[in-house]
């Protein structure tokens, strides 16, 4: 995602919002001559939006409900994770020469079995009194002679050792052979006599130091006894000191309180663990339970901010989680310039157009784009769903003059798909009532008031009084989940271009009668004649009302 540059509309995304989104990655790739714009939506679509995306066979944009960094934006250390196999000198080799504290150890499958540190290596070494801890770990004769650089000469080198002590032969045969117990494994000089002694008294494995051969005699009572046999050139004491190495890393491991962290992770959320745990480094597992890296808190000063480009909104309020984290690079909105900051400068391209795609029609004419079929189809219904199919204050000549070159590329008839995508758009019988009230939701802030204002539109009277009932127990709900001091839902009927509009809260008889010199019925509606646009008339109505006290 390095490279990847995010075109994203509001949440609770219109038509508009997901099609502008879409137009201008593909806009902004044609221009570029690459792959590296991605359209985003910050939220579900709704059933108009979803009806214009199957007509014009186009995939919903994937969902990002959050752009704040996470764990995939940052460097993510390549420490190949152990076998739980592996050896613990094989392991400490491998730390050791890579730097790290650390080691995860793996399944046979990737997925993570636990952590070998530094710490467990050096408390196993320090604390290591036990003589049959090589038999708990059930070595594998193979490790033994591997770790000791030797090679096995009598028996299975895939056997292993699970029984029985390690002890150092030095004494005489006679002192030995009152020592010795069976299954134990033997560390021997080049002394025949000694070797056989040790098979005699039963020793699963016997280690020959200072030499490369196995005597015959020692050979054929090893072989008939069942003992393994294993040379080495080094001498008895380094022996001594290196058999223990040869056990599974998997012995010495931690399983418990294992903190590992996941690619889509926030560093937010990462760096406070951190701060608690306090570890040298971490593992990073993928969606799929995968092993894909370390971090440790030196990573987190790697962190790219995401890319984005805002479409058709510049509130804050309305924008995708943590945008403080991201990068704005570009901005493209029909709307009032809201409160949405900016670090750096960026390219924002604001116009009093009735819709986004309106903006990126005009781009793609001005920098002689093709438009495809499939595009066109998008921007049109973004047009006629924002303009009410031309009819809503807010359009504009030139939203018209868009839609109509837009519906001859996508080869429809703007009135009669309309009717299709506005029927689409109404069809909300399966939907709850929060369903409904936040598919297309944006919320305003003016000084210290926050309201919220929601819209449907439809050809049904009936069916909006319909809704109101539905929506009226759902206001004050949101109003206290979201802390805001109002809530209104505009039900507007398209053939007779007026709104029903739904109200709730402190203040909300006084903003209306301000704004529109109107009463809130019983209900809680009241009729706004000639009002359809939330953005060119209503919101200037309740910001002018709250302004003026």
């Amino acid at each position: 995602m390095d490279n990847k540059i995010f075109v994203v509309g509001h949440k609770n995304p219109d038509t508009d919002s997901i099609c502008s989104a879409i137009s201008y990655a593909y806009l902004k790739n044609q221009i570029e001559k690459t792959d590296k714009y991605e359209a985003r939506r910050a939220g579900q679509i709704n059933e108009e939006t979803e009806f214009v995306l199957d007509y014009f066979k186009r995939e919903a944009p994937l969902y990002m409900p959050n752009v704040g960094t996470q764990i995939r934006d940052i460097t993510i250390d390549d420490v190949e994770g152990a076998n739980d196999h592996v050896t613990v000198r094989i392991a400490w080799d491998y730390m050791s020469e890579s730097g790290i504290t650390a080691l995860p150890i793996m399944r046979d499958d990737g997925s993570l079995e636990g952590m070998l540190s530094d710490t467990d290596i050096a408390r196993y070494f320090m604390d290591a009194y036990s003589k049959t801890i090589m038999a708990e770990a059930k070595t594998k004769y193979h490790d033994i002679a591997e770790t000791v650089n030797g090679e096995v000469e009598v028996g299975d080198p895939e056997a292993r050792f699970t029984e029985g002590r390690v002890i150092l032969g030095a004494a005489s045969p006679e002192h030995f052979r009152s020592y010795i117990q069976p299954k134990d494994l033997v560390i021997l000089a080049d002394r025949a006599d000694t070797q056989l002694t040790a098979i005699e008294e039963g020793a699963s494995a016997i280690v020959i130091c200072l030499t490369g051969e196995v005597k015959n005699i020692v050979r054929m009572a090893a072989e008939a006894a069942g003992t393994t046999v294993i040379t080495t050139k080094f001498d008895t004491y380094t022996v001594a000191r290196l058999i223990n190495q040869a056990i599974p890393a998997k012995h010495l491991m931690h399983t418990d309180d294992v903190v590992c962290f996941k690619e889509d992770d926030f560093v937010d959320d990462v760096r406070e663990t951190m701060s608690k745990k306090r570890r040298p480094s971490y593992p990073v597992m993928n969606n799929k339970g995968e092993y894909v890296g370390m971090i440790g808190s030196q990573n987190l000063m790697s962190a790219q901010k995401k890319h984005i480009i805002l479409v058709d909104h510049t509130e804050l309020s309305q924008a995708v989680d943590n945008l403080e984290q991201a990068e704005i690079l570009e901005i493209i909105d029909h709307h009032r310039v809201g409160t949405v900051e900016t670090i750096n400068p960026v390219f924002f391209r604001g116009e009093p157009v009735g819709c986004t795609c309106t903006i990126v029609y005009s781009m793609f004419l001005e920098h002689g784009i093709e438009i495809p079929k499939d595009i066109a189809g998008l921007m049109v219904s973004a047009i006629i769903s924002d303009t009410l199919l031309f009819r809503s204050p807010t359009c504009t000549p030139r939203d018209q003059r868009a839609g109509l070159a837009l519906a001859k590329i996508a080869e429809i008839n703007p009135g009669e798909y309309a009717k299709k995508m506005f029927r689409a758009g109404s069809a909300l019988g399966n939907k709850t009532p929060e369903e409904i009230l936040l598919q297309d939701f944006k919320k305003f802030i003016f000084g210290d008031t926050t309201f919220g204002v929601g819209q449907i539109s439809s050809m049904d009277t009936d069916e909006l009084y319909e809704i109101a009932d539905k929506l009226r127990p759902q206001l004050p709900i949101e109003a206290g989940k979201s802390g805001m001091s109002m809530v209104f839902f505009m039900l507007t009927n398209i053939i007779e271009e007026d709104t029903y509009l739904l109200c709730y809260g402190k203040g909300a008889d006084e903003i209306v009668k301000f704004a529109y010199d109107k009463e809130i019925g019983e209900d809680g509606i009241v009729l706004l004649p000639k009002v359809v646009s939330r953005k060119k008339q209503l919101i200037p109505a309740f910001m002018g009302a709250l302004q003026n006290g």
